[in-house]
């Protein structure tokens, strides 16, 4: 008998590509693109072709471990893994209590429908009991375009999208889709998409590499890093000057603040930031002429320009912009999805009092950094663990995430790691920062448990659905848990019953009937005004798969359990394998989809605004003879793929890229080593000299650091690369947001070696 093919969305990106899986006797033989699939056609990445390898790797953890006296970790049986994670939990919640406990949620949980699901299970318990605030990679890339969607169009997940189908203008900032393929912004093959863009108009990449999207684009313009804001308050001001600004019907009476943004730009002319940015007076007024005289322009920027300083203000003039271009809302411009479900995070969380949104509403304790959604900045942890006094961590839960490595001042965090009390991971790796873990629980691989996208349909160019039967049985134990029933069992072991007792069968009733019902006591979401008790009663299943039933039956498609008969639910999903394409693109949705006080976009707000004076200055201030930026590549995401040998062949990536003008004014040379240091720390890293990066920037990748004492990475281990973050400060901030700049550090760079 032959192999059975498992068609699959692969989870690995927000591409959410199709996949079809061959499977043998309980192993992957084949993986390839699924040229039926309605979304992707027969797309695929590297890392979707490399998803076999993925789950079998033979480092990935199958069976809980649990670290002894001695430092090491050894396998437990499910019982016993429990068993030790109550023993060194409950002393500290029975004499500090839950204010004692923090969690750090990883990147992966997003791309894993057990974890998105039922992270907010964790988080929900642990703050009811008085945990404050949790820690996120957020922080460290994208809670600028959080905050700025929650101001402006009232929805934390909630902002538009380029129309990649219609534009004929587009300009990216700080977005490089040739390696991410696609951020905050889901397209099946997105550098086809931009191709076709070249082909009837014009890119334009503003970024200070010429990365992989840069070299197919129209036009690179290089730009000193972290000064993407007065670049951008520089095109406004040309806008506004020349009478540019359009105010088409479509925004009529629907935009707030738009005249009076306009104005604020009046200080950044295009000669006051030319010398800062590093791009010429006439070179900005040529970008601001094109954008205003194309047909369907329009701006979009992700992670490059969120991680910086000044990553809110640069997130918001690009919406500002758009808006003053006339292209919010509008077919070809920036537009808001359509997704086909609705899940608790699209709605306003139910800890916001009031109309708006909030934040500072409590403080981190050492350096009374305020809040912002809940969060403090991630490179926090680190003082909150290590600093005695009243309030002091001594008890993490780290879900699929690795701080260790991928948060500023990373060093002085695992050091502290190792000091805690309590730490209890789930994840499927034993690395660099569940090393110091009491417990391991590990989760599935991608291809052992069923799988729907949620929230990257928020951000996708059609309307589709998908749902993934699991193409495996979990190995070596069929029944073992999922990560869902972990986090309810670590949640619900919170308040007194101890973690091998909880009932997750009930307490997973609970939660979910708990959530429905809090919603639907809440305005303004698909669940207002629902019979939660008949709702609960009518749904399928239990866990992920009941709250996948219920998020396609409150959306715009669904049967919204009886109202609409012809209407989706997970059943008839389910019968389409190859998925479900709905819609398309359009525009004309602001009434619908902006969820703010007014029920317009509210362009200023001073949590923004405020911010203006920290930039006016950032022009008197000179730039440092060398700054750092961050990376990524094709194969790699974050930490967390470095392991799969398919993904890690070919040459080093993990080097010191630098201009060759920089090179020769500092003595370092391509392929030998030089010291690289900040105010941070310092490390040893290969040169490679290449005019990809633009005069007075150095880049360094992110997700790197393996090789250490511990860990349990054979291929990552020998390829070890170096961490970033042992060189990035925690004190460099991104204000309204909280984020931590690893964009534009101050660096400076010496030769280890010469040429013989």
């Amino acid at each position: 008998m032959g192999p059975v093919e498992h068609l699959v969305t692969c989870p690995l990106c927000e591409a959410m590509c199709g996949l079809r899986v061959q499977v043998l006797d309980g192993h992957v033989t084949g993986v390839r693109p699924n040229k039926d699939d309605v979304w992707s056609a027969g797309h695929i990445c590297p890392k979707g072709a490399s998803i076999g390898h993925l789950h079998e790797d033979p480092d990935r953890l199958r069976r809980p471990m649990v670290r002894r006296p001695d430092g090491r970790h050894v396998e437990v049986s499910w019982d016993d893994a429990y068993a030790e994670a109550e023993r060194v939990l409950r002393p500290v919640l029975d004499t500090d209590g839950i204010r004692a406990l923090t969690v750090y949620i990883g990147n992966p949980v997003a791309h894993n429908s057990d974890l998105a699901t039922y992270i907010g299970s964790l988080l929900g318990f642990a703050q009811a009991g008085g945990m404050q605030g949790y820690y996120s990679p957020g922080t460290v890339d994208q809670w600028p375009l959080n905050v700025v969607s929650c101001l402006l169009f009232g929805g934390m997940w909630n902002s538009p999208i380029p129309d990649l189908y219609g534009t004929d203008h587009l300009m990216m900032l700080g977005a490089n889709p040739s390696a991410s393929q696609g951020s905050m912004l889901s397209a099946p093959d997105i550098m086809g998409l931009l191709k076709e863009i070249t082909k009837r108009g014009t890119v334009v990449v503003v970024d200070p590499r010429r990365t992989g999207t840069a070299e197919r684009a129209t036009e690179w313009v290089p730009v000193h890093p972290g000064t993407d804001a007065l670049l951008l308050f520089a095109i406004l001001r040309t806008l506004g000057e020349n009478g540019w600004v359009r105010k088409p019907d479509h925004l009529r009476d629907r935009v707030l603040g738009l005249d009076e943004t306009v104005a604020l730009a009046d200080p950044f002319t295009p000669e006051r930031v030319a010398s800062v940015t590093g791009i010429s007076a006439e070179t900005i007024r040529r970008l601001a002429h094109d954008l205003a005289h194309a047909r369907n322009p329009v701006l979009y920027s992700r992670i490059g320009t969120c991680a910086q300083e000044f990553g809110t203000l640069t997130t918001w003039l690009v919406f500002v912009i758009n808006t003053a271009l006339g292209a919010l809302d509008r077919v070809g411009g920036a537009v808001f999805a359509k997704p086909p479900v609705w899940v608790p995070m699209f709605g306003k969380p139910p800890d916001q009092d009031g109309e708006g949104y909030t934040f500072g509403r409590f403080r981190s304790r050492v350096r009374g950094a305020p809040e912002v959604l809940s969060c403090f900045p991630v490179g926090c942890l680190a003082e909150e663990i290590d600093t005695p006094g009243d309030g002091r961590i001594r008890a993490l839960i780290t879900v699929a995430g690795n701080p260790a490595v991928s948060v500023p001042g990373s060093g002085r965090l695992s050091r502290a790691l190792g000091t805690l009390d309590a730490m209890i991971s789930i994840d499927n790796a034993l690395n660099e920062t569940t090393r110091h873990a009491n417990v391991i629980f590990p989760g599935l691989s991608p291809l052992e448990h069923p799988h729907i996208d949620d929230l990257y349909w928020m951000y996708s160019v059609a309307s589709c659905i998908k749902y993934s039967e699991a193409a495996l049985e979990p190995q070596p134990e069929p029944g073992r848990p999922h990560e869902w029933e972990l986090l309810l069992r670590l949640g619900g072991s919170l308040f007194g019953t101890p973690v091998p007792d909880v009932d997750v069968a009930t307490l997973d009733d609970l939660y979910t009937a708990g959530m429905i019902a809090t919603f639907a006591g809440l305005p303004n979401n698909p669940l207002t005004g629902l019979d939660a008790a008949r709702v609960m009663a009518q749904l399928d299943g239990r866990g992920p798969e009941r709250l996948a039933d219920l998020s396609i039956r409150v959306g715009p498609w669904g049967d919204r359990f009886g109202e609409r008969p012809d209407g989706l639910t997970l059943a008839e999903v389910k019968r389409h394998p190859n998925g479900l394409r709905l819609a398309e693109l359009a525009g004309g949705r602001l009434d619908e989809t902006v969820m703010t006080p007014s029920g317009k976009v509210e362009l200023l707000h001073a949590h923004i605004t405020d911010d203006i004076p920290r930039l006016i200055a950032r022009m008197d201030r000179p730039n440092a003879d060398l700054v750092m930026t961050s990376r990524r590549h094709l194969r790699s995401n974050n930490s967390w793929l470095h392991n799969v040998p398919t993904l890690m062949k070919g040459r080093d990536r993990c080097t010191l890229l630098i201009h060759p003008v920089d090179a020769a004014r500092v003595g370092v040379v391509d392929g030998l080593l030089a010291e690289v240091s900040t105010s941070e720390g310092a490390l040893t890293v290969t040169v490679e000299v290449s005019d990809e990066v633009t005069p007075g920037v150095v880049s360094l990748p992110h997700g790197w650091g393996h090789g250490q004492a511990g860990t349990q990475l054979r291929i990552a281990n020998a390829h070890p690369g170096v961490n970033n973050n042992l060189l990035n400060p925690t004190d460099i901030i991104d204000v309204p947001s909280n984020t931590h700049a690893i964009n534009g550090i101050g660096c400076r760079v010496r030769p280890l070696e010469a040429r013989i």
